[in-house]
């Protein structure tokens, strides 16, 4: 399970200096490698008006980060999805008895992003899709991998991506991402939104989770912005 946001301990902190080191003098690396992939044979088409997923992979922190860094991407919040609005919180969450994901929230313009581009990104750099019930040094079904879809299109889309990418045999292993349609999300505690930015100095963060923003500036460069949208900044907005 996860340390909690609010302490480390001691042993951690060590391992996170020295991942801190590490990523400051050499090459960028993540807990979980980046995967170069193709793009969706099939897409969402454009609408007007804005689109949501809800998505699943790992700690949340990370999958906000990345997702707050791409163009197109007019918010992305924490919370949880899968579960009861009255298990919906973190230390609940990380009982692992909840039926909840850790999840983010991606509301985005469909004319300047495609969901197969946010699903790409999704299987490509925010998350490992073939671990099950884990992801890096994260462990139990409140850091599966996970889709929560909004339309039957998005449905329909999903599943065939990821047999695409399955038939292409991309990965060393097949994809356990589940797919389904969305119950209810909720966002998360207010400490936990807008993580990556607010900490990036956070051993966690800095292992895991930065060389995950890194990935994205490299191999989507064309989708990826410097200035991140943040759950603070628009709620400043409102």
């Amino acid at each position: 399970m996860r340390r909690s946001p609010l302490r480390l301990s001691l042993a951690a902190a060590a391992v996170g200096a020295l991942a801190i080191t590490a990523f400051v003098a050499g090459p960028s690396r993540a807990a979980e490698d980046a995967v170069i992939i193709p793009a969706p044979a099939a897409d969402v088409p454009a609408t007007d008006g804005q689109q949501t997923v809800v998505v699943s992979g790992g700690c949340f922190w990370g999958v906000q980060g990345v997702f707050q860094h791409v163009a197109g991407v007019t918010s992305a919040v924490s919370g949880y999805a899968g579960g009861n609005k009255s298990t919906a919180s973190y230390e609940t969450v990380s009982t692992g008895t909840t039926g909840h994901a850790e999840s983010v929230q991606i509301k985005y313009d469909p004319k300047k992003i495609s969901y197969g581009k946010i699903l790409q990104i999704f299987f490509s750099v925010a998350h490992d899709p073939t671990q099950l019930n884990r992801q890096g040094p994260d462990s139990g079904t409140q850091y599966r991998s996970a889709i929560f879809t909004t339309t039957d299109e998005q449905k329909k889309v999903t599943d065939a991506y990821i047999a695409q990418l399955n038939a292409a045999k991309v990965y060393p292993k097949p994809i356990v991402t589940k797919v389904g349609p969305l119950q209810g999300f909720y966002p998360a505690e207010a400490y936990h939104q807008d993580y990556l930015t607010l900490h990036p100095n956070q051993p966690y963060i800095a292992y895991n989770d930065l060389p995950k923003v890194e990935n994205l500036k490299k191999i989507f460069a064309d989708n990826y912005i410097e200035k991140p949208t943040l759950v603070g900044d628009l709620k400043a907005t409102n």
